[in-house]
């Protein structure tokens, strides 16, 4: 019996044409996707280098299974009238990414790391994508729909892409023509022999064109086609089996594989040898651990993570050889832990900074606990980790001095409301690296980047809606270590109480109440109306009126103390909460002043003033609706 599938390699273009012209649609039952600006930019990297992004799958129509087909999204209306000949059944978050970004030429509709829906042109940075230490990811870039790039709430103009003319002299490429080269060439030379640049610019451009897109118009992709007579049955399991995630292979697995070819087990390392070396992923996993069912604050570090800092000082090593040398500016070395680094890291290097490293993490551990950060699902970032164990390994105890220890605080905050570390953050994992320590200790009066890029806007603390957002745990976090009480017992949380009382995150005026007023659940449910409480505390606060809870806690029961009116006041005090407000049942009174409260808490945090303007922040808020842009599959984009 013949197969009822083929494996071919299909040209990315002529997959993207088939896409635009309706020959390749998707079933109807898939939902429509939105895939991050940081994907669509792994993505582009990843064929930019000829690097393989996965498999796609297809179904030949007109056989046994009837799907109702649709256009990939962004297609032209005529590909609605079109009778497809095949439906991806597997690829399609890839391939409406790649079709939007290249060929429709039309803005892209995107998400941006702090979950904000916006519209994106993409763009090569020409000269980044030809700088082999430098990571090509960093080279693509996203401009707002104008094609000018702001700064300083919209005063300074930072990068102005807005006519053909000003990308040719940014040496900026336009993604959405990397299959039209011969047009953007054409107008490319027109250009720089008008302006005189065509000798200094031309050798550039050439090398971009054979290093960069050359693997665009090359780059072909293997595609599953199950034929016509495939049955419903057999489709229905393969598309669950394809959805169900792959995993894509990591730098450690790599690293791993050289080492041991020189004899040294990197696994046993992490891992352990499953008798009686426990290796470093139990030893994070159980450092600080304060309660039996909670994951420690070191749980999730990564074997990646833990190489990345070991290649921060290793690339940093060879920095200052070079600097030592007598290299200037563009011969220096990076200093870096992106993937491409780990996969260069030496064993001998390895060997070297393993110490620092683990020291680095555990004290990270002891840092995190001084902030009332004691669980792993209270971590805001699980990236600022790296740097945060990077920069406390080079500074040694001197983290224990209290001015020290005031300034890492204050970069720390300025990485969470600045919500900087979401993602594609290898850049600022470097330059923290190099600049918090000789900062902390006194040694240079500049601030950290990281500092001076934070902006907290006012009107954010209205949006902070989801329990997994950085900026939300950090106000929760900054409340306890601000000398919260809770309301019913009045102690503070330190870690004995915390985990004793299984404190959470609970609503001030209930959910119940609020909808019964027909208070919308963006307003109520904002980290406004929010704050740290014993799980038993809220099962006396229930769902009634804060004045009824409140009096209720006062009179006492028969299980429970009466409370003084002057202690619960000043309990609600710690919390940042006006008692007469919350007695007096006046909700928008009280979001208006709690809000004020917890600004000025943050702008104490990170020590800067926040932004109260009305210039709009760009884009708008999805973080109600995260579930719906989680991936499809998780495939495997090299980097």
């Amino acid at each position: 019996m013949s197969s009822a599938f083929q494996t071919n390699k299909i040209a990315l273009s002529d997959l993207l044409r088939a896409c635009h012209e309706g020959k390749i649609q998707l079933p109807d039952f898939q939902r429509s996707w939105v895939w991050d600006e940081d994907r669509i930019k792994s993505l582009i990297a990843s064929i930019s280098r000829a690097f393989p992004v996965g498999a796609l799958m297809t179904l030949e129509t007109s056989g046994t299974v009837n799907f109702k087909p649709r256009p990939v999204e962004g297609a032209p209306i005529a590909a609605l009238t079109v009778v497809p000949d095949q439906l991806l059944l597997d690829g399609q978050q890839r391939m409406t990414s790649l079709y939007q970004v290249t060929i429709r030429n039309q803005v892209v509709r995107t998400v941006t790391p702090k979950k904000k829906r916006v519209n994106r042109w993409f763009y090569f940075d020409i000269q980044k994508a030809l700088d082999p230490d430098a990571d090509r990811e960093e080279a693509i870039i996203g401009v707002p729909e104008d094609r000018i790039i702001r700064d300083n709430f919209g005063k300074d103009i930072v990068l102005d892409l807005s006519s053909r003319e000003k990308e040719f002299d940014a040496l900026m490429y336009p993604l959405s023509m990397v299959f039209d080269w011969n047009t953007w060439q054409m107008e490319f030379v027109g250009h720089a022999n008008k302006a005189g640049t065509f000798s200094e610019t031309w050798p550039i451009i050439s090398r971009f064109h054979a290093e960069v897109i050359e693997n665009f118009a090359k780059y072909q992709v293997p595609v599953i086609a199950l034929d016509k007579s495939t049955s419903k049955e057999a489709v229905c399991l393969v598309f669950e089996k394809v959805n169900t995630g792959g995993k894509p292979l990591d730098a450690f697995e790599l690293v791993t594989a050289m080492y041991a070819a020189d004899g040294y087990e990197l696994r046993k390392d992490w891992y352990g040898d499953g008798k009686d070396l426990p290796g470093r992923h139990t030893k994070f996993a159980t450092h600080l651990k304060l309660a039996d069912a909670e994951k420690g604050i070191l749980s999730e570090v990564g074997n990646t993570d833990f190489l990345q800092v070991i290649s921060l000082f290793h690339t940093r090593e060879r920095r200052r050889q070079a600097e030592a040398e007598g290299r200037q500016g563009k011969e220096l070395p990076q200093v870096t832990g992106n993937r491409q680094a780990l996969l260069n890291l030496p064993l001998d290097a390895y060997k070297k900074f393993q110490g620092n490293a683990e020291r680095g993490f555990l004290t990270a551990a002891k840092f995190l606990h001084t902030l009332h950060i004691y669980r792993v699902f209270d971590l805001p970032y699980q990236s600022q980790l790296i740097p945060l164990a990077a920069i406390l390994a080079e500074i040694g105890d001197a983290w224990e001095h209290e001015t020290v220890r005031a300034r890492l605080t204050q970069w720390y905050w300025n990485g969470v409301f600045g919500e900087l570390y979401g993602s594609a953050v290898d850049t600022r994992i470097a330059k923290d690296f190099i600049e918090v320590p000789d900062w902390a200790l006194g040694r240079s009066s500049a601030e950290p980047t990281t500092i001076r890029d934070t902006i907290f806007r006012a009107d954010r603390l209205r949006t902070m809606r989801m329990r997994l957002s950085a900026a939300y745990k950090g106000v929760n976090a900054l409340l306890m270590q601000e000398g919260a009480r809770d309301f019913r017992s009045g102690q503070k949380f330190d870690h004995t109480v915390f985990f004793g009382e299984n404190v959470d995150i609970h609503h001030i005026f209930p959910r119940a109440w609020c909808e019964a007023r027909k208070i919308k659940a963006d307003v109520y449910d904002s980290i406004i109306n929010k704050t740290p409480l014993a799980y038993r505390t809220n099962r006396v606060i229930g769902g009634d009126a804060p004045s009824i809870y409140l009096n209720r806690l006062e009179n006492g029961s028969a299980d429970r103390p009466a409370i003084h009116r002057d202690n619960l006041d000043a309990s609600l005090s710690s919390h940042l909460i006006a008692p007469a407000l919350l007695r007096s049942d006046e909700f928008e009174a009280f979001m208006a002043d709690r809000q004020a409260r917890l600004l000025a808490l943050i702008e104490k945090a990170t020590g800067k003033s926040s932004y109260r303007g009305d210039v709009a922040e760009e884009g708008t808020d999805a973080e109600r609706d995260d579930d719906s842009m989680e991936a499809e599959l998780t495939i495997p984009v090299a980097e």
